[in-house]
């Protein structure tokens, strides 16, 4: 791979060897770009996200919390954290977190989560405004390679979360989570709606109240 291709093809899939992914992700031109590497691919996102994004990108992650803190859940939540599977697999996704018996598993002063050390996250998040068609195919093959329990897309334009159980390297649909029990998908796509019309601390008002029931 030239250095003329590295820096013309962003967002979309090409061939290219790890060591030529790690070229590209530690060059300082791309400090702020995503990374993801994927079957002797590798995808490097440099679009500007957005208000959209960011705003669908916080109420999500506010009620992933919020449900945790309410229902007595231990979890961490990490927002473009790195994992990588040294050689074979990388990924960025918008939130991730660890659940339950894994949720301090990751050590403070821990960098780039080698996933030959620690286990993968339970739950991961990928906030789709224009790359739907990739969350929903690519980066859902290597969450599966990954061992991911659970991973969701939140469609920005449709206002909707699509969730995914995973488990021998396989996914299904799924209306409730199976990592954070008794959290029903159809609430949150009634949280992100709610957000088109009112303020996200109205929103995250009505959130309390659904989850104190």
């Amino acid at each position: 791979m030239s250095e003329l291709q590295i820096q013309l093809v962003t967002d979309t899939w090409i061939a290219a060897t790890w060591d030529e992914y790690i070229q590209v992700i530690e060059n300082p031109a791309y400090q702020k770009a995503k990374g993801y590497y994927h079957n002797g691919h590798i995808r490097i996102e440099m679009a500007p996200l957005g208000h959209d994004h960011a705003c669908d990108n916080t109420i999500i992650a506010f009620a992933v919390n919020l449900f945790c803190t309410i229902k007595g859940i231990l979890a961490k939540g990490l927002t473009n954290c790195t994992y990588r599977k040294t050689g074979f697999n990388e990924a960025q996704p918008d939130v991730s977190y660890y659940i339950g018996e894994n949720a301090d598993v990751i050590p403070y002063g821990t960098s780039i989560i080698n996933l030959d050390i620690y286990p993968p996250p339970d739950l991961v998040i990928e906030v789709a405004n224009t790359s739907l068609a990739d969350d929903q195919g690519e980066k859902r093959l290597l969450y599966e390679d990954l061992g991911v329990k659970e991973y969701w897309i939140l469609n920005v334009q449709n206002v909707q979360v699509m969730a995914f159980a995973i488990e021998n390297q396989g996914s299904r649909r799924i209306t409730e989570s199976q990592v954070l029990p008794g959290l029903a998908i159809s609430l949150l796509n009634e949280a992100l709606r709610r957000t088109r019309q009112i303020n996200q601390s109205q929103v995250g008002a009505w959130l309390l109240t659904q989850f104190q029931q």
